[in-house]
């Protein structure tokens, strides 16, 4: 059976760097003083109960640089869409206008652009979860194996190829909040 062990090292490689990728998504939608439809992507809605993304509920426009809108489809839900917005950590205070929500995007101050880093900061820390329980599997499938029959010597080899995997991706994620951080804070 040992010789027959092959950790699929791609699937973790490409379950990685989906987390990677949806940091990538967050990341986006964090502005930058500027209003953007894609700064509501992350926010989801308890809708017909499901947890469903905005843009699934209603038609998100930018009308002017600082201010998003949202004309919500069916009008009992525009409560949950103001709840949802409210409790997303964007720091946005949605204005209802009958089934229009409006989001009036504030300039951003030296407090607000902290606040902003710590939540860029939070969703980085999601990533390094999701890519540390990626590097779990691999280690469970590894230490089944071993059960089965896999060398001492083999599974130190492997266990040091996903950590080296694991490492690479951590180091990634640290580098894309640096650089989000900084974009943050330019004035």
């Amino acid at each position: 059976m040992s010789d027959d062990f092959m950790l699929d090292t791609d699937d973790l490689e490409r379950r990685m760097d989906g987390a990677m990728a949806n940091l990538r998504t967050e990341f986006a939608s964090l502005r930058t003083g500027r209003a953007s439809a894609s700064m509501l992507e992350p926010v989801m809605v308890d809708a017909y109960g499901a947890l469903t993304p905005i843009n699934q509920v209603g038609t998100v426009n930018v009308p002017e640089p600082r201010m998003v809108t949202i004309n919500v489809w069916d009008k009992a839900l525009v409560g949950k869409v103001e709840k949802a917005i409210r409790e997303s950590g964007l720091g946005i205070n949605p204005q209802l206008n009958g089934t229009i929500i409006m989001l009036p995007i504030p300039e951003l101050n030296e407090e607000r652009r902290r606040e902003l880093t710590k939540v860029a900061g939070q969703y980085a820390e999601n990533a390094r979860v999701s890519v540390r329980n990626v590097r779990r599997d691999g280690m469970d499938q590894i230490k089944k194996a071993k059960g089965d029959g896999l060398s001492e010597d083999d599974q130190k080899l492997w266990e040091s190829e996903v950590q080296d995997i694991t490492d690479r991706h951590i180091k990634s994620i640290d580098d894309m909040l640096e650089t989000k951080q900084s974009e943050i804070m330019q004035v």
